[in-house]
């Protein structure tokens, strides 16, 4: 029997749905969109079904997004957030989230969705319902599983009880539902459900400081509402750098993750909620070229406004300029997060003095490895640190913040006391990190002979006493310091227990000291309490109780081009342009002090290729000025020069006319042509690096005319970012570009290192770095593009490009053999390795040989955070107002 049903005849809810779905044993449903709104039409009938609930529904998945089970979670997670479902706050929507979340949680519904692209989107609508007296019957028509479907909208229904019309729409049912394309709702989705059945909004920042949970706050953020959230190990120290804030002494740390772990958005996450805790400012200080990246992450991960300072005036995230009357108007920040490049400092800015005049809620320094002391080396008996201008602008500044975070991926470059020196800051005003001024841990010598395990603790009890009590440990790092706080009724907050005190303890509280000096100095000593420091291949290994999968998705790299045999041989002519550019580096070296930035620019520019080092000569030989743009830019103490003498500009012109005369096609071309195309690595998806602007819009010239039909994308700086197609360039968004990436429209990126950070490319499989910067750590930021959380392959694979008998095929060879080592030890090459480079570069190998065997063999400090605690957020119901915790974090600097 055949019944129609309009909904422009009767209400077809009442009508036909809830009386089938009554008592029901089972329903599958074919719904081209479902919502939960369908709850509301619904849920009194299916709370009385016996059976189960089958749906299968549309989605805007990729096909490519199903291809794995993880891919799919991401997907998923992305679409749900995408949609905003928390904008229905109303009680009506809670009560159908609840509702959803039961029957989810429960079984008893199930849903699975369909990528469009598996089978177009789904506009047959039908469904199988099992009856409550034992019947079957099945229906089609117009209507989604919505609200406005049953019940607003115009919809036509068709019901059908024969055994045939049941039989076909139940094979349809199965078969998109037995599909390989067809996925489950994601867990995330399902527990996120729950989580806004029961949400509720927090209207100010000053009521959230009376019960502040650092969730409330993030939890609906860009980052985790558009991107991936967030990893155990960061939402940790997120927590313990809050904590730590709360209490009068402030969050002392060295944060110091391995490279591609995501340092900046734990950091950037402290300090928003250090700013919303408190009314004073926050400051960054990091190198100049990663103050607008530090922005961009900021405000695109976070929502969080902030503002740079670019030497004149400020600049906030909207691009709106403040211009300064003079060098005190960086005391005049108009958000309350404001970004100071290190260079102000280096250079002994005038303005970098009015910094010290103001009070810190915190202050966070970036690549804080560039603070050291001049006299490295080993250390004699009582010397004291000679500071760069960095390092002695820090001691001043310790005592104007009460939170103070530092972070490098290398706390240790050459020499342990480096990183005590990072760890001294860190005390200045606060006896938690090394004790008071009369610790014995304030001596590094003496400190780092014990941390390191070359001496032992004394056997005296009061020597003894002396090195335990003074920082005496919180009670979190053990049973027994809980015991011994408890005995001497010593309260977290007060960081040193007395000398007297020894006297004060029962003899099973001195047994217990006595017995913490076997292992204090390398698992409990003050140094690594304030050292972060977890590594990728911990957090890859170790597996979470709850999933039994590990913490962070194991993506292995494979590293290509690494034999000597793989470095690219020159032609004859490009071979004398390239000694014709190492003759004019050593002439400017002869004259010319300074740590060899711009005396060797020539040479990095020309081993990335020989159309960047020849337009780095005719610049030169024009106007000078221009030549140290934002690419090689760094915050460095080295003295300027404006001119060349004729000698310098005879071999310089020398070069050009070397490469003017011939124009065969550098030989790197080809290379990367036949990785893309002979290795397949086209047909994964590559980005392409460079340090250089020029080499990249070289190389996208000569890779536009042998992949003509191949769509290239060029992401950089300024307006540099677009595609090539079709033989011209257009210029895109960068963040357009992520997006076509993203959606498998481009495979081909090439990219320069002033746009790597914040820039993530999951979709891309491999990567090919046409030059090998000097500063090593650029190298990792690279690598951290496509080997971060949500990557789809298990796999990535990296090539690193270089020409033969060149400074970096001269510094590769060098470095090979202890390359991994280092690697393995570090989690990165040390900045200070960039002296190789140096050294090499003017034939000082003996002495490039021995920086390199100055590297540590060990790294000095335990991994005292090598233990994941988890951190449920995700759970978080109640959330801060997102716009008023917009408008207070927009405020100025001593805007009330």
């Amino acid at each position: 029997m055949i019944q129609r049903f309009s909904s422009r005849r009767q209400q077809l809810t009442q009508s036909f749905l809830t009386q089938r779905l009554h008592g029901a044993h089972a329903y599958d449903r074919i719904a081209g969109y479902f919502s939960s709104s369908m709850l509301e039409v619904a849920g009194e009938a299916l709370e009385t079904m016996s059976g189960s609930i089958r749906v299968v529904c549309n989605s805007e998945l990729d096909a490519r997004d199903v291809e794995t089970a993880r891919a799919a979670n991401y997907a998923l997670r992305r679409e749900w957030c995408g949609s905003q479902p928390e904008r229905f706050n109303s009680p009506q929507a809670q009560e159908r989230f609840a509702r959803l979340y039961d029957f989810l949680r429960s079984g008893k519904m199930q849903i699975k969705v369909l990528p469009c692209a598996a089978f177009g989107l789904i506009h047959g609508k039908a469904g199988v319902i099992a009856l409550a007296d034992g019947r079957q019957t099945c229906f089609m028509g117009s209507a989604n599983e919505t609200a406005n479907a049953w019940k607003l909208n115009y919809e036509l229904v068709w019901e059908d009880d024969a055994p045939e019309a049941i039989q076909w729409v139940q094979e349809e049912f199965e078969a998109l539902w037995q599909s390989p394309f067809a996925v489950p709702l994601a867990e995330f989705v399902i527990e996120d459900i729950g989580r806004l059945a029961q949400r509720t909004v927090i209207p100010q920042v000053e009521v959230w400081r009376d019960a502040p949970d650092p969730a409330a706050p993030l939890i609906e953020t860009p980052v985790y509402r558009q991107e991936y959230g967030l990893w155990e190990h960061q939402k940790a120290f997120v927590k313990l750098a809050f904590d730590a804030h709360q209490a009068p002494h402030g969050a002392r740390f060295l944060l110091a993750d391995m490279v591609g772990l995501g340092k900046t958005l734990q950091l950037a996450m402290a300090g928003m909620l250090m700013a919303l805790y408190g009314t004073r400012p926050v400051l960054i200080l990091a190198p100049k070229t990663l103050l607008w990246q530090w922005q961009d992450e900021m405000r695109r991960l976070l929502d969080l406004p902030s503002a740079v300072w670019t030497g004149q005036q400020w600049v906030d995230d909207n691009s709106i300029e403040y211009p300064a009357a003079g060098p005190e108007g960086i005391k005049k920040c108009p958000r309350r997060v404001g970004l100071v490049s290190q260079g102000l400092i280096t250079s002994k800015s005038e303005a970098a003095e009015y910094l010290k005049q103001l009070k810190y809620e915190c202050v966070i320094v970036d690549e804080a490895h560039r603070m050291r002391r001049k006299n490295l080396g080993p250390q004699r008996q009582g010397e004291k640190p000679d500071p760069n201008n960095l390092l002695a602008f820090l001691y001043d500044l310790a005592a104007c913040t009460k939170s103070l975070l530092l972070a490098t991926a290398t706390p240790v470059q050459l020499y342990p006391v480096e990183a005590w020196d990072l760890l001294n800051i860190l005390a200045l005003g606060n006896e938690h990190v090394l004790g008071n001024t009369w610790s014995n841990w304030r001596h590094a010598e003496h400190a780092l002979d014990l941390v390191m395990g070359h001496q032992s603790l004394p056997l005296d009890d009061m020597e003894l006493w002396g090195w335990i009590r003074n920082p005496l440990p919180p009670s979190a790092e053990g049973r027994d310091f809980e015991m011994l706080r408890r005995s001497l009724h010593l309260p977290d907050a007060v960081a040193v227990a007395s000398g007297s005190d020894w006297s004060k303890l029962r003899e099973p509280d001195k047994a217990r000291v006595r017995r913490l000096a076997r292992d204090f100095a390398l698992q409990h000593n003050p140094c690594i309490r304030h050292i972060v420091r977890r590594t990728r291949e911990y957090l890859e290994t170790t597996l979470d109780p709850e999933t039994g999968e590990p913490y962070l998705k194991p993506v292995r790299v494979e590293l290509c081009g690494e034999r000597l045999a793989k470095a690219i041989s020159l032609p004859p002519y490009l071979q004398d342009a390239y000694t014709l550019a190492e003759e004019f580096c050593h002439l400017l070296a002869a004259r010319i002090k300074g740590a060899g930035f711009l005396k060797t620019l020539l040479l990095r520019r020309v081993g990335s290729t020989m159309y960047a080092g020849r337009k780095t000569a005719e610049t030169m030989l024009s106007t000078w000025q221009q030549v140290a743009d934002t690419e090689d830019e760094e915050d460095r103490e080295e003295e300027p020069f404006t001119s060349l003498t004729e000698t310098e500009r005879a071999t310089l012109q020398a070069f050009v006319d070397t490469l003017e005369a011939n124009q065969e096609r550098d030989p790197k071309c080809a290379v990367v042509l036949d990785i893309l195309l002979g290795r397949h690595w086209l047909d994964q998806g590559c980005i392409i690096f460079s340090q250089y602007f020029d080499s990249i819009w070289w190389l996208a010239h000569q890779l536009a005319h042998d992949l003509s039909k191949e769509v290239i994308g060029i992401y950089a700086g300024g307006q540099h970012s677009g595609v090539m197609e079709d033989g011209g360039f257009r210029p895109i968004p960068r963040e357009e570009l992520k997006q076509m990436v993203r959606r498998g429209e481009l495979r081909l990126l090439l990219g320069t290192d002033a746009a790597s950070e914040g820039l993530n490319l999951q979709r891309l499989g491999t990567l090919i770095n046409l030059d090998l910067p000097w500063n090593p750590t650029r190298l990792e930021q690279r690598k951290g593009r496509i080997q971060r959380i949500g990557q789809l392959q298990d796999v990535v694979f990296v090539y690193n490009m270089r020409y033969k008998e060149s400074v970096e095929d001269r510094v590769h060879q060098l470095l090979s053999e202890r390359l991994a080592g280092i690697y393995t030890l570090f989690g990165q090459l040390p900045d200070v390795l960039e002296d190789v480079w140096i050294d090499v570069a003017f034939g000082q190998l003996e002495r490039a040989k021995t920086t390199i065997d100055a590297v540590p063999q060990q790294h000095p400090f335990e991994l005292k955070y090598h233990k994941m605690t988890k951190v449920p957020w995700e759970s978080c119901t109640q959330v801060l107002n997102a716009s008023n915790r917009k408008q207070y974090l927009s405020r100025g600097w001593g805007e009330p």
